[in-house]
């Protein structure tokens, strides 16, 4: 440091401060014009710069992003990410990647915003944005994409065409709404989203173009499963389209009819055009707007009101107009004064997990002062969700059936009776934490081992009845092939008669 001072100041002394200006403004003018024989010489050879390069791995890229997902502990998997993108990273629960690719990158605009810093490049003569955003969350992960779309079913891929010099970037995604369950993404197809000089290149010419935005998804994963159909694609579904108000086209990828048939009125009240099984396509389908995947918070059957213009209550009161529900809320015993009876729904199973005495809960329920329903609910959803709606109660053991809760009306109550097993915490992640948000009454109702059927299957001492927690070690699947497929439920009746009664005073209330 005191060599360089010394330095300075010698040379400084050897120029009077007129002369010093002088030479300043002659270094000035010379730098400008070799820069400008620079540019004019080898303007020929130089594509545009990258706003950020990044060439590594998909895998490395996302792996970093993990690191500030307050959320994520999983293995990101991908493609290839590349020069000539804006890249957005926020420290929340979601990692963001926006890729904005252009045809000029002669000016670099910088801003900070909540605490997010974002780079774009924007050209002074031509302001078109090709753009990608994928986003990676705890649990899904969805690209949204503007520009020239062009999708090929054949082959599953997305192309982002854009006919100008810039690097090529990939992503690799699978369109269900359960990310990092391996078991679910074995009946997943993935997509491949290609963008830059070489998808322009490849990109295959446009069959059909489509005027409004399109939602790539799949019905495979757990689908056919109530609680999965709802919580990993019909509810993610509805946030991610209904921002359209119909005006969407729906692509289906692992199309499975049935499925299609059983929520045929959600996805008509979703989209007013006819679902496209992409997958059988042969011809290109080309959008200015495409996403692909769907939206969905970290939790089960839930909408996060503060960060979705949309909540739980919304959604209930969608599926009613759907069905044409009439009942929006549960009776009031207090206001009714006796003249009409509350209406509890006992749903039945017939194999697994199935009330052994039904009868003699029913009777009980009766002379208690309920109007009681007895049914299975099965895949016709018009008819399942009319019954729902129009009881006050609803009781059943864990299960896929419960889902159904989504059509009580407001202030309803939700009976959930656990089986011994040890899982309370599935019990009350699955249905009693969502259904408050659907502001629906909530009880538990954990059985005693004595009303367990397991106790006909196993000795007294067994560690299937004294300490579930050791099947638990064992894996899921043990763990579900005794407590959620060989188990039945014989209630107590004088246990169930006081939650019943409970629940009666809850609907004074």
């Amino acid at each position: 440091m005191g060599e360089k001072i010394t330095y300075e100041t010698i040379f400084a002394r050897s120029f009077s401060r007129y002369d010093q200006k002088k030479l300043g403004y002659g270094a000035f003018l010379g730098c400008l014009l070799i820069a400008l024989s620079f540019c004019i010489v080898f303007k020929p050879y130089l594509g545009p710069l990258p706003v950020l390069n990044m060439r590594m791995s998909m895998d490395v890229g996302l792996n970093m992003l993990r690191i500030m997902d307050s959320f994520s502990s999983e293995k990101l998997r991908g493609g290839d990410i590349s020069s000539s993108m804006t890249t957005i990273v926020t420290e929340t629960s979601s990692s963001e990647i926006e890729m904005v690719e252009e045809s000029d990158t002669t000016g670099t605009n910088e801003t900070i915003s909540n605490g997010t810093k974002v780079i774009n490049n924007k050209n002074s003569s031509q302001q078109k944005e090709m753009k990608t955003v994928c986003h990676v969350e705890e649990s899904t992960e969805f690209c949204e994409m503007n520009g020239d779309i062009r999708v090929d079913g054949k082959s599953s891929t997305v192309f982002v065409a854009v006919d100008t010099m810039v690097a090529n970037s990939s992503w690799v995604i699978g369109p269900y709404a359960r990310r990092g369950d391996e078991e679910a993404f074995k009946r997943v197809t993935k997509w491949s989203i290609k963008s830059g000089v070489d998808a322009y290149e490849e990109a295959p010419q446009c069959d059909q173009r489509h005027n409004v935005p399109a939602i790539i998804f799949s019905t495979g994963g757990y689908a056919g499963n109530n609680f999965h159909d709802y919580t990993d694609i019909v509810l993610p579904l509805y946030l991610t389209s209904r921002q359209f108000d119909g005006e969407v086209k729906f692509l289906i990828t692992d199309k499975n009819p049935w499925w299609i048939e059983k929520f045929r009125n959600i996805l008509q009240k979703l989209s007013r055009y006819e679902l496209v099984d992409i997958n059988k396509e042969v011809n290109i389908h080309c959008f200015t707007s495409v996403i692909v995947g769907l939206k969905r918070y970290p939790k089960e059957l839930k909408i996060d009101p503060s960060k979705s213009p949309y909540s739980m209550k919304e959604f209930r009161q969608f599926l009613r107009s759907a069905y044409s529900l009439k009942k929006e809320n549960a009776i009031n015993m207090k206001d009714n004064g006796g003249k009409k009876r509350p209406r509890l729904l006992i749903v039945s199973r017939k194999s697994t997990r199935a009330f052994t005495n039904t009868n003699a809960i029913s009777g009980m329920a009766t002379r208690l002062g309920y109007e009681v329903v007895v049914t299975e609910v099965d895949s016709h959803v018009a008819r399942v969700a009319e019954m729902v709606n129009s009881c006050d109660v609803m009781m059943g053991v864990h299960g896929a059936g419960l889902t159904n809760m989504v059509f009580l009306p407001e202030n309803a109550i939700l009976i959930q009776v656990i089986p011994i097993g040890g899982f309370e915490w599935l019990a009350k992640t699955d249905f009693g934490e969502p259904s408050k948000d659907m502001n629906l009454r909530y009880i538990g109702y954990k059985i005693k081992t004595e009303e367990s059927s397991l106790i006909q299957q196993y000795p007294p001492d067994h560690e299937v009845l004294n300490d579930p927690y050791a099947v638990q070690k064992r894996g899921w699947y043990e763990f579900k092939s005794i407590y959620l497929q060989k188990q039945n439920v014989n209630l107590d009746v004088d246990r169930i008669r006081a939650t019943l009664l409970r629940a009666l005073e809850l609907l004074h209330q």
